[in-house]
């Protein structure tokens, strides 16, 4: 929880202390808990409001030098041709309906996250996880539509490769 809510604050302090805010509500509303999810949804539905709510109601300052770490080049995904390299072939991605939620694809997923750069993952994250708008996000990051669009294009091309040869191929084996 801390790691998640650390890459979407960029703040370990702030970070650990919306944990704890979270944690504690859970504990106090504990009564309010349905089952209609497991224990670990619920409070992560928590933790993501509270972030939500903190980045809605709270501005920022991160320095952009923080945040900017070399990108990999979009030519590592394409030919001279501006087709996909053979190993980004997306038709390794059949049959992952029975795969997608089991545990260790969390883990590959949770570690190619990681190895985005620090932005691309915190846009990831707000976009995918927070269902956060785009408006939202760029006011949030002060960065433009079109840099949020690239970043989030990259993103997706990083991700897909990395559990393409991390998880997708190890399971057509």
């Amino acid at each position: 929880m801390v790691k998640f809510a650390t890459l979407q604050l960029a703040d370990k302090d702030l970070a650990e202390d919306v944990v704890q805010d979270a944690l504690t509500n859970a504990y106090k509303h504990s009564a309010s808990f349905r089952r209609e999810a497991a224990l670990k949804t619920w409070i992560f539905a928590i933790l993501k409001n509270k972030i939500l709510d903190l980045l809605r109601t709270r501005k920022r300052h991160i320095p952009v030098s923080s945040l900017c770490e070399e990108e990999e080049s979009p030519s590592a995904f394409f030919d001279r041709h501006d087709h996909w390299l053979e190993h980004q072939d997306v038709t390794e991605w059949r049959g992952i309906a029975q795969s997608t939620y089991r545990k260790e694809f969390w883990a590959i997923f949770d570690i190619c996250l990681n190895k985005l750069s620090a932005q691309q993952a915190r846009v990831f994250m707000m976009r995918e996880h927070l269902d956060m708008s785009s408006a939202e996000i760029c006011h949030e990051c002060e960065i433009s539509l079109s840099n949020l669009n690239v970043l989030l294009y990259r993103a997706r091309l990083r991700l897909q490769d990395c559990l393409s040869r991390n998880w997708f191929r190890e399971e057509s084996k």
